[in-house]
């Protein structure tokens, strides 16, 4: 199969186009190059499910750097929490050259700033935080736009605190979704919207491969972004809820895992919710990851997408 894979790649080129190199990487990169300039809706539509993790998820923009780098296609995106605000701003169209400059703006809180004075006043108070200035962020990058008039189809994920259930939000405006889908259980205050009480998709959701099957993903790449507290020493109390809110998510994640086609894992575990001073070496671990796979990520992509391929190969088709 792979020697008549490769006899009509090579019939398919120009002898001018042919690159010096192994069979299976001529053969790799061939079909590559067939695959990525057929338009959407010739080729299988490609889905991008952003996990979950608060500061970790910032690595999700060092994987969308290597995608774009690529060529690869991206259709429509899903995103949980950190993943719904950076899948959000690259739905709209922003570059993914200034999502690089997010980790200056998105500020979920220093753990020096949590002194044992602010974490009684924390433990202690009628209300929690507010993520109002996250919406605020959202909609001066944004503007007051809603999901239908984003450049490429975007959900994200919320519970609601009331009746735990899933909302996936595909309509509407943007803000507030993505707010409530960041929005920290414990630690922020429920998003009320629609007459509902939303906290953090990743909850229910930490890795939304469902939803991007739901926007119309034929193949999904999941980039994800757990936590890993092998030597887990608790610091305080917002430091032991996160570990809670990390294990919900790794255990939900060991079924949602098999949803996706392919997966890209950022070794960013180490990584807690609050330092912000490594917010750039989370985006860096993202472009590393993404690098390393790139290689097996388009063969799979490949792959799936042969019969197509093939079906174009025969005589008579449409070129």
């Amino acid at each position: 199969m792979r020697a008549l894979l490769l006899y009509l790649a090579l019939a398919a080129s120009p002898a001018w186009a042919l690159p010096e190199a192994s069979p299976d990487a001529m053969l790799r990169d061939h079909l590559w190059r067939e695959l990525t300039r057929l338009p959407k809706g010739e080729r299988p539509t490609v889905g991008l499910a952003l996990s979950a993790g608060a500061l970790r998820g910032l690595a999700h923009v060092g994987v969308l750097q290597v995608l774009e780098d690529a060529g690869f296609p991206i259709d429509v995106v899903a995103g949980t929490s950190m993943g719904a605000v950076i899948g959000s701003f690259y739905s709209a169209g922003i570059p993914v050259s200034r999502l690089w400059t997010i980790r200056d703006r998105v500020h979920i809180g220093s753990g020096s700033n949590y002194s044992t004075v602010r974490l009684l006043t924390l433990v202690l108070a009628d209300r929690l935080l507010s993520t109002v200035n996250m919406e605020r962020i959202i909609r001066d990058e944004l503007g007051d736009i809603h999901f239908h008039q984003l450049a490429k189809p975007f959900g994200c994920v919320a519970m609601d605190l009331k009746t735990g259930e899933k909302i996936v939000f595909r309509s509407g405006p943007i803000a507030p979704a993505v707010r409530a889908s960041m929005n920290l259980p414990g630690i922020f205050e429920p998003v009320m919207y629609r007459h509902r009480y939303l906290v953090d998709g990743g909850v229910v959701d930490y890795i939304p491969a469902d939803v991007a099957r739901l926007l119309g993903a034929d193949w999904v790449l999941a980039s994800v972004t757990e936590g890993d507290y092998t030597d887990f020493k608790p610091r305080n109390v917002l430091n032991m809820l996160e570990q809670v809110i990390d294990i919900r998510g790794a255990l939900l994640s060991r079924e949602q895992r098999k949803l996706a086609d392919a997966l890209i894992e950022p070794a960013v575990g180490d990584i807690d919710y609050y330092q912000t001073r490594r917010a750039g070496e989370a985006m860096d671990k993202g472009v590393l990851a993404a690098k390393e796979k790139l290689p097996r990520i388009q063969e799979q992509y490949i792959e799936f997408s042969l019969p197509r391929l093939l079906r174009r190969w025969q005589p008579g088709a449409k070129p």
